[in-house]
């Protein structure tokens, strides 16, 4: 029991730990960035590699579809379950691994939103002459949740272009890999994958959890006691 409420505890503090790492590490690099860099520069590093300073008002990767407002109250909701989800889960029976690819998609999550509730009121716009400062609170650009998110990596690994005979893209250039994207970003994409390719049965008890938790933990306790002494019956 008390190797269990260790294990709990080290859990938790684990997912604190990396969610913070993360955050801290996605504002450094966009706050040098955005205090640093006019919009749009670039700074080239490699043929595939370059800081290519974008802001968009959408999801990862540039994804616009929803209104700012009502995508900023999305993330909160989905910050706030995911967060609670973790909560639940590591008072539970579970993996390491699944706590922490929860954790980064969870970090990610908020890293991004902290750009859309804070940045419009601590910073002046950015522009394609100018670089933006700090200024004081609520003074900056926009009001709370319509702060525009700062991207910043982009990685042309392939630069080519499509050969005319290719129906509608014939003759056009073709990049891979062209989305601008920063360290929330990834942090939510490379989380996602690792939970596809090596958490899906625990992501199948996502809503027992989440909703039952403990009442959940103790039937599978029972069935898994009744299973044992019919193999010893």
């Amino acid at each position: 029991m008390e190797m269990q409420r260790g294990t709990k505890c080290h859990d938790g503090w684990l997912a604190i730990i990396i969610v913070v790492g993360i955050l801290v590490i996605d504002q450094i690099v966009k706050i040098m960035v955005k205090t640093n860099m006019s919009l749009r520069e670039s700074i080239f590093i490699t043929d595939w590699f370059q800081i290519n300073f974008i802001e968009n008002n959408g999801m990862a990767y540039g994804m616009t579809f929803l209104n700012k407002v009502v995508l900023s109250v999305f993330r909160i909701i989905a910050s706030g379950f995911i967060g609670y989800y973790i909560y639940k889960l590591v008072h539970l029976k579970h993996r390491t691994c699944y706590v922490v690819m929860l954790s980064m998609v969870l970090a990610g999550a908020i890293g991004n939103l902290f750009d859309s509730m804070f940045y419009g009121l601590i910073f002046t716009e950015s522009t394609p002459y100018t670089v933006s400062q700090f200024v004081p609170f609520g003074t900056g650009y926009a009001p709370f949740l319509m702060g525009k998110v700062v991207d910043m990596f982009y990685f042309p690994l392939i630069i080519t272009t499509w050969p005319d005979w290719v129906p509608v893209w014939g003759g056009d250039e073709f990049i891979f890999f062209s989305p601008v994207f920063n360290f929330a970003d990834a942090s939510i994409s490379v989380g996602v994958v690792l939970l596809l390719l090596f958490c899906r049965k625990d992501l199948e008890s996502f809503t027992v959890v989440l909703f039952h938790g403990t009442k959940w933990e103790k039937n599978a306790k029972g069935i898994n006691a009744e299973k044992e002494k019919k193999e010893n019956a």
